[in-house]
């Protein structure tokens, strides 16, 4: 494909080029601006196989994990690039805590087992990135709705901030945690959420903006705060990215 290129852009060529610029000069701009020409088809838009998956995606899944439920083709739980904060957090289950906070009746501290613990549910639900990539990817946890409730929600409570490892911090209104059901995964597509994707949990933030998905989470704090803005909030990212909301819009 490269050599195709090379062959057209010089058989189309002007027979006169503008006096300033010799031709052989063109000609040798031309060679070295052609690997940057030809790096977008080839390197980042590979052909899909006969499955229409990419060698790309093929090597982002992990051992054991599954690839189609009930029907349907699910994606890598890992996606094309990282984008977190810090790089990938390799967390420390032993000496792991996650705490529920702020206006509660009583703060809960659990450890990862007895989080496992609890009630287990499972969903088919697609994660959209703000790079504009999404990731259809069936996860396993346990409700939010579980962990705050037990801890007493206090009236005054209106938006939950999850707090993590890396100091990331996002929120959501309790509310829509509350009505979308939302979950706390420790699973992914069969498997132990991988550490890239936020192992020990990642919240399961149902049509919001892949931002609101956080990972590596420590501490669920319940506040009274209706305008606080998270790490990408405070520089610029809308807070409340409602793809549910804007799909139902005219």
């Amino acid at each position: 494909m490269k050599h195709r290129r090379l062959h057209n852009l010089l058989h189309n060529l002007p027979p006169t080029l503008p006096q300033r610029l010799p031709r052989h000069l063109f000609l040798l701009i031309l060679l070295s601006l052609l690997p940057l020409l030809s790096a977008c088809n080839i390197v980042d838009s590979p052909e899909p196989g006969p499955d229409g998956v990419t060698s790309a995606t093929e090597k982002r899944y992990q051992e054991l994990e599954i690839r189609e439920y009930e029907g349907m083709r699910l994606d890598p739980s890992i996606g094309p690039r990282d984008n977190s904060i810090s790089g990938i957090q390799q967390v420390d289950i032993d000496n792991y805590e996650l705490t529920v906070t702020g206006l509660v009746d009583t703060p809960l501290t659990y450890t990862y087992d007895e989080v496992l613990a609890l009630t287990a549910y499972e969903r088919l639900i697609t994660l959209h990135c703000v790079e504009g990539w999404d990731a259809t990817v069936l996860w396993e946890g346990v409700r939010l709705a579980d962990l705050i409730e037990s801890a007493g929600v206090q009236p005054e409570s209106v938006t939950v901030i999850f707090h993590c490892v890396d100091d990331y911090t996002t929120s959501m209104p309790l509310e829509t945690i509350l009505e979308r059901d939302m979950l706390l995964a420790y699973n992914s597509n069969g498997i132990q959420l991988p550490a890239a994707l936020g192992y020990p949990f990642i919240v399961i933030a149902e049509d919001k903006l892949g931002y609101k998905w956080a990972r590596w989470v420590n501490e669920i704090e319940l506040t009274e705060d209706a305008d606080y803005e998270g790490y990408w909030e405070s520089r610029g990212y809308e807070n409340d990215p409602d793809l549910r909301e804007k799909s139902t819009t005219p």
